[in-house]
């Protein structure tokens, strides 16, 4: 700390008064480390070497976590025992990895993980299919499952894929109304309609349709069921191609993209396709009606070819004039960035509209390549962080 020796006594009095103040703090905060790393028993000798470590320990939240896991190394058999009555409640595994993720960075997320799983055999969650049942269904459970679904094996993975369901079509009503608000464009005599009015009313289809209804005997024509046209013209569809990076950190966004392309799907406005990628590419297209299968399918992890990705997507295009690409990633490319460039340019080019989605969810929290997100955005690219919501109303103001 500085002292201003050019000031009044006064002034120098009030800096020498904050010494002490500021000693004690640096000394409760060391006594505090040394706590967390040494465990619960070093409390007491902590506390008799020095009177500042009698305030309250600070990390208590840390090391409850740390040593639900660790503290298995220390048992009877090592001379150890535990006493009754102290401490917090008990965690549940589901708990204890909620807290891990949200107080440690990814690396170290990962090292505990595993550690949990290949070292002290922390496997309530994958093997124990009534614990997993008595979970309530959200979105951080979607998420502990999509993590260990590799692990899980026969009913609990049954199980799981319920739960998965229950969270996905929850998702998927919240955001459908949204999404068809935005995209549904101009009537059309090709698809079916759920706003029923007379204006809409299709009446050359709807006598088609029932003309098995036809009574001889009495000569009038029986009406069962009405049909009505829906929004936009089939012919006109617009081509939606969705690449996803499946690395671990592009979670929330993988499930978004996911439940989105099925509602597109649904859609006869458009025409989605859907894949897939991290240093291979999976194509969904033809798992779209059900999110879940999806879901299902993706493996979190690994490495990252995003131009190999770009390249397989460019083979799906059919009309560029009317094509919507769109690339869920953080950009961060593990082979030559040049190629993921010129593969963007080629997109562009082609007079496709490319949209890079740094993130996809309500967060709104997105980590990325920013060096590479700006030189697709010179280049003429859409690069944003963007909710479901406001994905649906981009499209909606391109294709109408």
């Amino acid at each position: 700390m500085e002292i201003n020796i050019n000031g009044s006594r006064h002034e120098q009095e009030e800096t020498l008064t904050e010494l002490p103040l500021t000693t004690e703090r640096s000394a409760v905060e060391t006594l505090n480390r040394w706590r967390l790393i040494l465990g619960e028993s070093a409390e007491e000798g902590l506390c008799e070497a020095d009177s500042y470590a009698s305030d309250e320990f600070q990390y208590t939240e840390l090391d409850e976590i740390l040593g639900y896991l660790y503290n298995r190394e220390y048992g009877e058999e090592q001379g150890y025992r535990r006493e009754g009555g102290r401490g917090s409640s008990e965690l549940t595994v589901p708990h204890w990895l909620h807290k891990v993720r949200e107080l440690f960075p990814k690396s170290t997320v990962e090292i505990l993980e595993k550690q949990a799983l290949d070292r002290y055999g922390l496997t309530e969650l994958l093997t124990d299919r009534k614990l997993l049942e008595s979970l309530e269904p959200n979105m951080n459970l979607l998420k502990n499952i999509m993590q260990f679904k590799g692990r899980m094996k026969n009913d609990v993975l049954r199980s799981a894929k319920d739960i998965v369901r229950v969270v996905v079509d929850d998702l998927r009503r919240k955001l459908e109304s949204h999404v068809r608000a935005s995209i549904m464009g101009k009537r059309s005599r090709y698809a079916a309609s759920s706003v029923r009015s007379l204006r809409n009313l299709n009446f050359k289809r709807t006598i088609t349709r029932n003309l098995k209804n036809y009574d001889k005997d009495k000569r009038r024509f029986v009406i069962d069921r009405l049909y009505f046209d829906g929004n936009i013209q089939q012919h006109n569809k617009w081509n939606i191609i969705i690449g996803v990076d499946e690395s671990g950190s592009m979670m929330d966004s993988v499930i978004y993209s996911s439940v989105m392309a099925s509602i597109f799907y649904r859609l006869n406005a458009l025409r989605t396709k859907l894949f897939i990628f991290d240093t291979k590419v999976v194509d969904l297209s033809d798992r779209l009606e059900d999110p879940v299968d999806v879901l299902m399918n993706v493996q979190l992890g690994g490495g990252t070819h995003i131009a190999k990705a770009l390249r397989y997507g460019e083979t799906l295009i059919e009309n560029p004039g009317k094509t919507i690409y769109i690339l869920v990633s953080d950009l961060e490319e593990g082979y030559p960035i040049n190629q993921m460039y010129q593969a963007c340019k080629d997109i562009i080019d082609a007079g496709c509209k490319l949209l890079v989605l740094t993130a996809l969810d309500f967060n709104g929290n997105s980590v990325y390549n920013e060096h590479a997100a700006q030189t697709l955005a010179n280049m003429g690219a859409h690069v944003a962080a963007i909710t479901p919501n406001e994905l649906a109303e981009w499209i909606g103001d391109i294709i109408t």
